[in-house]
């Protein structure tokens, strides 16, 4: 039984570690929806996450721990320096603002010679692997499932339905937009840190515009109602073309069509259903 876990595993691998790294990329997502806001930075924060570990590792030979910290910190503190700004806008004018965000960080990469430049950077050492990265994705589904079941997470939702509402009962407003912002880019520098260290490879051609709109989808297919929602939906987005594999050319639209299709009839996502609140 064991020798086939192990070969189904090692079949597998870049499958299994995908759905977990996605999974934590649509928890990012997910943060910043859960208070109204919608952003399409998170590609560029896992960019600069990935960057960050991967350099540290191959440059400076830091231990996996210390790389992971810092690949959350600095897309954290990166954030705190654009949030001003960029959270006084709402709706399609901060989606086009992280979009902006986006191609500077994707200039930087590929201008950036030291970390490999266009060709990108290879021989990061494989380190972390499942276990680091199905751990960290529990981790963050039940600290959020315990926000969520909060005062806090009451306040994210008031925000999410009616900001202004939100405002008049007390609510921080400037304050939960950045926290969320801060700390969705920390989750998503984690997800670059963990991807680059077991695919031993990076690109500044993996953090653009279509990767923002792939980890929006996520959310946006599997639904904000709680923290499994957007990472159910993230499994299917990443399942989704092995399963179609057989319809070679037809898959990617087959695969569009099934994503438009529950956009259109399950607006709150295939997974709606909220958390009861308990404080």
């Amino acid at each position: 039984m064991w020798e086939a876990l192990d070969d189904f595993y090692w079949t597998y691998q870049s499958l299994i570690h995908a759905i977990g790294v996605n999974g934590i990329l649509a928890l990012s997502v997910y943060v910043v929806l859960a208070v109204g806001q919608l952003s399409l930075g998170q590609a560029a924060f896992m960019g600069v996450g990935a960057y960050t570990g991967a350099l540290l590792t191959v440059k400076f030979g830091t231990p996996f721990a210390v790389s992971m910290v810092a690949a959350a910190a600095v897309p954290a503190l990166l954030a705190l320096v654009v949030g001003g700004p960029t959270l006084r806008l709402t709706g399609v004018y901060l989606a086009i603002a992280t979009i902006g965000l986006g191609e500077i960080t994707h200039i930087v990469f590929l201008n950036w010679d030291y970390a490999g430049g266009a060709l990108g950077l290879s021989g990061i050492p494989e380190r972390g692997g499942v276990w680091a990265i199905y751990g960290t994705l529990a981790a963050l589904l039940v600290g959020f499932t315990l926000v969520a079941r909060s005062r806090v997470g009451r306040a994210m939702e008031a925000m999410r339905e009616d900001e202004a509402a939100a405002g008049v009962m007390g609510v921080n407003l400037p304050r939960y937009r950045m926290t969320a912002l801060v700390v969705s880019a920390a989750m998503a520098g984690i997800a670059g840190c963990l991807s680059a260290h077991v695919s031993s490879f990076i690109g500044p051609g993996e953090y653009g515009f279509e990767s923002a709109v792939r980890i929006l989808s996520y959310a946006l297919l599997g639904g904000i109602g709680s923290p499994v929602a957007p990472v159910l939906g993230a499994a299917i987005l990443t399942l989704l073309p092995e399963v179609l594999r057989p319809l070679a050319d037809f898959r990617l639209m087959v695969n569009g069509l099934i994503i438009v299709l529950a956009v259109l009839f399950m607006p709150r996502g295939i997974l709606p259903w909220r958390i009861a609140r308990t404080g």
